[in-house]
């Protein structure tokens, strides 16, 4: 994206409440991709006393699930998903630690308002470039729950990523204009 900022993952403090609204960035470094069903593991063990599987603190959760590689690729495709389905499970992920979260889509006023607390941001990919976002990714491995396949975790290593800052971490929301639900 030309005129985009490169920001280097993980995110300082002044780097992240730096960013604004409506912002083009490009991701360079390392973020965790998970899912609804990771999500849900994270929880429930929690729940019960476990410890989380990863370290969540000052990371960024990438709201994907990739397809295998093709020859010669780190990954396969490797779009965003819609974000208001992790919605539930935000504020938890923010007292883990979760500094940002990559997702498509509005998200719900409890989800920002959680972010807004912690000083999360919410950026947005494009949905229905896959094929380009997973190009951007350099490695892809495996770090908890290898079972859920496409849902597990995984620790990507990307290379200018595109997206756009959705929610500041002041609280700033692109999709304000549209109704809430």
């Amino acid at each position: 994206m030309q005129g985009s900022r490169k920001v280097q993952l993980p995110l300082a403090d002044d780097v992240r409440f730096g960013l604004r609204v409506g912002e083009r960035i490009l991701l360079l470094g390392e973020m965790l991709v998970m899912r609804d069903q990771a999500h849900l593991r994270v929880a429930s063990g929690i729940s019960r006393g476990e410890n989380p599987p990863v370290d969540f603190r000052c990371q960024l959760i990438y709201y994907a699930g990739p397809t295998p590689p093709p020859p010669g690729r780190a990954a396969g495709s490797l779009g965003p998903t819609t974000a208001s389905r992790m919605d539930a499970y935000v504020p938890l992920m923010c007292r883990l630690g979760v500094v940002a979260f990559l997702g498509k889509g509005p998200r719900s006023p409890e989800a920002r308002r959680a972010m807004a607390e912690a000083g999360a941001l919410y950026l947005v990919a494009v949905g229905g470039a896959g094929a380009l976002l997973g190009s951007k990714v350099r490695e892809l491995r495996v770090l908890a729950y290898p079972d859920l396949g496409p849902e597990a975790i995984y620790l990507a290593k990307v290379e200018d990523f595109p997206c756009v800052v959705a929610q500041d971490a002041r609280g700033g929301y692109l999709f304000s204009h549209l109704p809430e639900g």
